[in-house]
């Protein structure tokens, strides 16, 4: 089956007996073309099917209008807030989104980012898949002159603008309040240690240890990935530990909440036996039973922070180069799954 001709203005100029150049300028309502040409104008545009070749346009221009998203998965209610937050801001600005998800592999983070470059992209906001060791696939953004801002996961060793909250302070506090409930056997569920946001938050975690009186063991560190299936296996290993903790530290919502019916099935109580606190403040956190105590991380907030800043840049009324990390507060949300001391 044949492609349908795309049509032009050239087409519509022939059957209106017009010049080109009075078409485009009706089609862009031109204040200099009149009403009645106008509307005729754009009637047959509607009804041959004419769309505007804005791509070739911007081109010309040497630019698209198209911010490149890159993100490490597209089902945590986190990122979606912050995809949330970044459209808000680029659709005010007139800029569209192309959104690529690394599903937590460099490999495809990699291609992705070569995939955006050769679509022209005037800037990038990504945040980094759990393998990831370097920024040398963002190299020809960077040789071209074309701005990256991370968020979340970054290196933070990097120059470059990035967008967190103090992930070590929020491990802190989060422990902290599970030894201000008189845990003393506090063990923490973790992702891959490689990426900042881990890392950052087991170093709070042993902070708060260190300052409460209570040691530290590797042993009581749980990394897996965060999937439902790890979350499981997880929990199975909080059980497993003699003495079973008292106190747990999730670095994720979906896997606390994973956790604590895995815990609840076995005959745990929470938080008499175990308390809990997670990490994000996402829905499931209202939802389960008990409510979860958690870090409020305000995605939407970030989203629109990175937009904001990225298209400042672009449009030239500041430069990223001068920044280097916009941190976002973050709290701590304290429900029900920590609280052994009753209020």
């Amino acid at each position: 089956m044949s492609r349908e001709k795309e049509i032009t203005i050239y087409d519509i100029a022939r059957e209106l007996d017009l010049s080109a150049a009075t078409v485009s300028r009706g089609l862009k309502d031109h204040p200099a073309i009149n009403k009645h040409t106008k509307k005729k104008i754009s009637d047959l545009a509607s009804k041959l099917g004419y769309r505007t070749n804005n791509f070739a346009s911007n081109l010309r221009k040497q630019r698209t209008n198209t911010i490149g998203v890159i993100v490490h998965e597209l089902r945590s209610q986190f990122i979606t807030s912050v995809l949330a937050g970044i459209e808000k801001i680029t659709n005010e600005a007139n800029y569209d989104i192309i959104i690529t998800h690394s599903s937590e592999t460099f490999a495809k983070e990699a291609a992705n980012t070569l995939n955006l470059f050769h679509k022209r992209v005037d800037g990038v906001i990504a945040s980094l898949a759990f393998d990831t060791e370097n920024l040398d696939h963002f190299e020809p953004f960077e040789r071209k002159g074309i701005p990256v801002i991370f968020f979340d996961r970054v290196f933070e060793e990097r120059e470059g603008t990035k967008v967190v909250i103090n992930n070590m302070k929020a491990g802190y506090d989060a422990t902290k309040h599970l030894i201000e409930q008189g845990c003393k056997r506090i063990a923490h569920i973790t992702a891959n240690l490689k990426r900042n946001v881990y890392s950052e938050r087991l170093k709070g975690y042993q902070l708060a240890l260190a300052e409460g009186g209570l040691k530290f063991s590797e042993k009581q560190v749980v990394v897996d990935d965060l999937s439902e299936e790890a979350s499981i296996r997880s929990a199975q290993k909080i059980m497993a530990m003699k003495p079973m903790p008292d106190g747990i530290f999730i670095t994720n919502d979906f896997c606390a909440a994973i956790c604590i019916q895995t815990l609840k099935e076995a005959g745990i109580r929470i938080p008499e036996d175990i308390a809990i606190v997670g990490f994000n403040n996402d829905v499931i956190s209202k939802i389960i039973e008990p409510k979860l105590t958690t870090i409020n991380y305000p995605g939407i907030e970030i989203g629109e922070i990175v937009a904001r800043n990225l298209i400042n840049h672009l449009q030239g009324n500041s430069n990223i180069k001068l920044t280097n990390t916009i941190i976002i507060k973050s709290e701590l949300i304290v429900r029900e799954s920590s609280l052994k001391k009753k209020k």
